[in-house]
């Protein structure tokens, strides 16, 4: 049966306050207004990508939330499972983001609580989208921000699967939220439900205390819970400025390992957001393919390094722009044009 949506996601939209180029946060005067979310971004790629995506979240019914709504549309994600907050203490959550330079790094500074999300209830939502979409995602963050949203996205997670959903979780790990026993008692919990899973080596070992190599610990998920498919990203930071980037998928079913030559030295304009472009390119290539990891790892790495060179959270390459970077990638000879026209 044809779905409605190739995938939906759960989690926080917030209002990002950026200081222009390299001002501080304590000493600017002006700051630039975006708006982001982890999983909103991961359903921006997507669409831009070509599938059909929509945002699940509660947002307070005011000027601000008209502005979440623009901005959702215009990226072409569905806005149809926004869920407005009446109450007079409705909020959006806000958080600030200050560049960094080598050898000062970049800072974010936090101010979420109480947000409108956090009182999401099961009872908001409507029923009729467990059956609409082929896939779901959401995140740690999501869990992490109330008991009660945390309840909320677990119930969710168990109805999306039992509607015949992909279920795709990135842990995306924030220790200002909770700590990583909390995270890992809490995400072991839902990991039987985990068709896709997205975990960082880093996290792996100090929230999950998992030992090995990489490889080692991506198949230890798969051997330990029915999850399919394991990818974990890896980024060297030259400087705030330079990256490098690729990253491991493993499929159980293969009993296969997925790799390529990572992206090197990026020129790193605003790198909040690429993880979730990770994600996003990842789903793309599973969700457009016969759950092709090769596909996947390519399409995955590449709106990541893209994403790296975008200001904001959100992306802005569609799949020409992808593809094109992707070729480029993976040239190995003659001559490739340095400009677009």
């Amino acid at each position: 049966m044809d779905k409605k949506f190739d995938l939906l996601t759960l989690g926080e939209i917030m209002l990002r306050l950026s200081p222009q180029g390299n001002e501080r946060i304590s000493k600017c005067k002006m700051f630039e207004k975006h708006i982001g979310g982890a999983e909103l971004n991961v359903a921006c790629g997507v669409s831009l990508n070509g599938l059909r995506t929509g945002v699940i979240s509660k947002i307070p019914d005011s000027a601000l939330g008209d502005f979440v709504r623009n901005k959702v549309r215009f990226n072409g994600v569905s806005d149809d499972y926004l869920i407005y907050d009446h109450d007079r203490d409705a909020r959006l959550g806000v958080y600030y983001y200050e560049m960094g330079a080598f050898p000062r790094k970049p800072q974010v500074v936090y101010d979420r609580a109480n947000s409108s999300i956090t009182k999401l209830h099961i009872e908001d939502l409507n029923p009729e989208m467990y059956k609409n979409t082929r896939a779901f995602h959401t995140s740690g963050i999501t869990l992490a921000l109330s008991e009660e949203c945390r309840n909320t996205a677990i119930e969710m997670i168990k109805r999306f699967k039992e509607a015949g959903a992909l279920i795709s979780f990135d842990v995306n790990f924030r220790g200002n939220l909770w700590t990583g026993e909390q995270a890992k008692e809490c995400i072991e919990g839902i990991l039987p439900y985990i068709d896709v899973f997205f975990c960082s080596e880093d996290t792996a070992r100090l929230t999950f205390k998992k030992e090995g190599d990489l490889k080692q610990i991506l198949k230890s998920f798969t051997e330990e819970y029915p999850i399919s498919i394991v990818a974990a990203t890896q980024r060297t930071v030259h400087s705030p400025k330079q990256h490098s980037f690729g990253s491991v998928i493993y499929n159980a079913k293969e009993d296969k390992y997925y790799e390529e030559e990572p992206y090197r030295n990026i020129e790193v304009i605003d790198r909040i957001g690429s993880g979730d472009q990770y994600c996003a390119g990842v789903l793309y290539g599973l969700l457009s393919s016969n759950m092709d990891c090769q596909r996947a790892l390519a399409y995955g790495n590449a709106r990541s390094a893209g994403k790296n060179t975008i200001p904001g959270d959100m992306p802005s390459m569609d799949k020409e722009e992808i593809d094109n970077l992707i070729a480029d990638h993976n040239h190995t000879g003659g001559y490739v044009s340095e400009m677009k026209r």
